[in-house]
């Protein structure tokens, strides 16, 4: 018993991993789509087809009973044929409209008697809203109005998995629809930007526009000030404190104008020279002890006015001061101008760059 429960161990794992690699290889499943009732999915094709001819008829029937097509006739010499079709044909296919146009009347009454008997919609009186489309459609003078059913029918097709169009036809139909959206859009603002330039013009809301720009902001202008000062002007200070780099070019400064301040002085000289002998190195080692007493000096002011939390301090203290920045000033209202206008410029030159025009559709 041990034998056999150890062998077929193996073989459990080895069918295991053959179903899992079987699995691994096998394509992808498809999402579960809900299968549609076959009667109506041929109404719904035999609906589309009977909407697509009628609309094309309708067309073909206006543009050859308008005026464009009788001149377009005695220019071609069909005017015969025009008259035949407008004294034979057109009546036929007005009478050939008016039935149809009655059949999607009652179809339509008959589709709405079904959603009130299956409880399709919360209130018996939504189906016309719904189909809005439709009920309008059946007008004579909104006809054009059916082509929203049909594109709506074959949009559900679509959905099911059914091509109605060739992916090509659809690809440029969303392409177009994108160009005309994008130009719509990029008018809309085009013409937002221009009207807010013109409202910039006016000092009255130019400068109310600066004054609330400001007052909300200030919180945010005294942290973007201190955050530079911290980063900016804080170390370069601090450098001071060092015996290195600047700190070091000011002590020996500051000592050299102590010395050449002791050397000038004509009544020290005048009294050291009345010592014989050790006057002059006097002289010399009091100009010395200037010039140390001037670079400590230094040090021990650094020391204490570039400590580190005196020093922060002062910045914010100077952060506080630039936020609460008086906004009735020329040079500022300047800036912020010349700030907004740039950042106008720069939004329109985007707006309108055509984004379609570099978009793959294009090769199709």
């Amino acid at each position: 018993m041990p034998a056999s429960s150890t062998t077929s161990a193996p073989i459990k794992s080895t069918s295991a991993r053959n179903q899992s690699s079987d699995l691994s290889n096998s394509p992808p499943l498809r999402p579960n789509r809900p299968k549609p009732n076959r009667l109506k999915l041929t109404y719904d094709i035999v609906m589309i087809i009977a909407i697509s001819i009628d609309l094309f008829l309708i067309s073909i029937d206006a543009i050859l009973m308008s005026g464009f097509s009788r001149d377009a006739a005695q220019w071609l010499t069909l005017s015969e044929a025009l008259n035949w079709y407008q004294s034979h044909i057109h009546d036929s296919l007005r009478t050939a409209g008016g039935f149809f146009t009655l059949f999607l009347i009652v179809e339509l009454l008959l589709r709405w008697a079904i959603a009130i008997k299956e409880k399709v919609y919360y209130r018996w009186f939504f189906f016309p809203f719904v189909h809005w489309y439709e009920v309008l459609g059946c007008f004579p003078q909104l006809r054009a109005l059916r082509l929203f059913r049909a594109v709506i029918i074959g949009r559900r097709l679509y959905q099911l998995g059914y091509q109605v169009l060739p992916q090509p036809w659809i690809n440029r139909i969303n392409f177009y629809i994108d160009l005309l959206l994008e130009e719509l859009s990029d008018r809309v603002i085009l013409t937002t930007i221009q009207t807010f330039r013109q409202q910039l013009t006016d000092p009255k809301m130019h400068k109310s526009f600066i004054e609330s720009t400001i007052a909300r902001n200030r919180n945010e202008i005294e942290a973007a000030v201190l955050s530079l000062l911290r980063k900016e002007l804080a170390p370069k200070l601090q450098a001071l404190t060092e015996s290195s780099g600047g700190g070091t070019i000011i002590a020996t400064e500051m000592g050299n104008a102590i010395k050449e301040g002791l050397a000038n002085t004509p009544e020290l000289r005048r009294y050291l020279r009345m010592i014989p002998i050790a006057g002059s190195l006097i002289e010399s080692q009091l100009q010395h002890v200037g010039h140390n007493i001037g670079e400590n000096v230094v040090y021990a002011l650094n020391e204490r006015l570039l400590d580190a939390e005196r020093l922060d301090a002062l910045m914010v203290a100077i952060a506080s001061g630039v936020a609460q920045i008086d906004t009735d000033n020329s040079a500022l209202d300047t800036l912020i101008s010349s700030i907004i206008a740039d950042s106008l410029d720069e939004f329109e030159a985007q707006i309108k760059v055509q984004q379609w025009k570099h978009q793959d559709m294009l090769r199709l």
